[in-house]
């Protein structure tokens, strides 16, 4: 259990640091700014990389509501729920405070929002909190879909990553206006505490609503398109 814990913590760590270094970092930068294209991509990166690298070790969830969807589906054990969360809040919070120590090094540096979630005024687009709620239950049901379905048996084997990177990377083409895109509690309270911007009095919709969506996505998986299947983790192999 340990070894999964310490994986679920890595993984964790280099979704936060490196999506999230990529808005604070590079998104804006004069010039060579990656714009929100770039840092969709970053975040289908990093999942796909840990996926790879320890998603054979712990399943690579990185996600508190990636967890609780794939146990929902019958993929995960209940009792290691907690465990997991635990893991992926404090990884994702070194990830954050690894980040703020390298963004505060710049003379000029101003944390503002800090690549946080929000709504109503902490949203990139205006959006309010309703469509906030709608975006985040619908995108993470929706990736619990992705992650179950890439991971079955009757699915390719070894491309699971993929496919899950790159639906990481739709959700946050859609969704960086929205929300800034969370579908991850451990993801948006990571950098909360570094922001600037009242978004600490928001995280309970990025709480509630990642684990509203991965709830449905995985009832909507085990009930009515593979009942019965094995377990199997994001690597696309049997999990120890």
């Amino acid at each position: 259990m340990i070894r999964k814990l310490a994986a679920e913590a890595i993984g964790t760590f280099w979704l936060v640091f490196g999506g999230c270094g990529s808005a604070v970092l590079a998104a804006s930068y004069p010039d060579l700014g990656i714009g929100f294209v770039g840092v969709s991509l970053a975040f289908g990166l990093t999942v796909l990389t840990m996926a790879y690298a320890v998603g054979g070790i712990s399943g690579g969830h990185f996600n508190p509501a990636v967890s609780l969807g794939l146990a929902v589906a019958h993929r995960f054990e209940w009792k290691d729920l907690v465990p997991y969360w635990i893991a992926q809040v404090i990884g994702g919070l070194v990830g954050a405070a690894v980040l703020y120590a390298i963004a505060s090094g710049k003379a000029d540096f101003v944390a503002g929002g800090f690549a946080s979630n929000g709504y109503g005024a902490n949203s990139p687009g205006g959006y309010g909190m309703t469509a906030a709620l709608v975006a985040e239950i619908v995108l993470t049901a929706g990736f619990l879909i992705i992650i179950l379905g890439a991971t079955a048996k009757a699915a390719p084997a070894g491309f699971a990553p993929i496919a899950i990177g790159l639906g990481l990377t739709l959700i946050h083409l859609i969704s960086i206006p929205v929300t800034n895109t969370s579908v991850n509690p451990a993801r948006s309270t990571a950098v909360v505490f570094f922001a600037e911007n009242g978004a600490l009095g928001q995280l309970w919709l990025f709480w509630l609503a990642p684990l509203v969506g991965a709830t449905l996505g995985g009832l909507i998986w085990s009930m009515v398109l593979a009942p019965g299947e094995s377990p199997r983790g994001i690597a696309g192999a049997e999990t120890a």
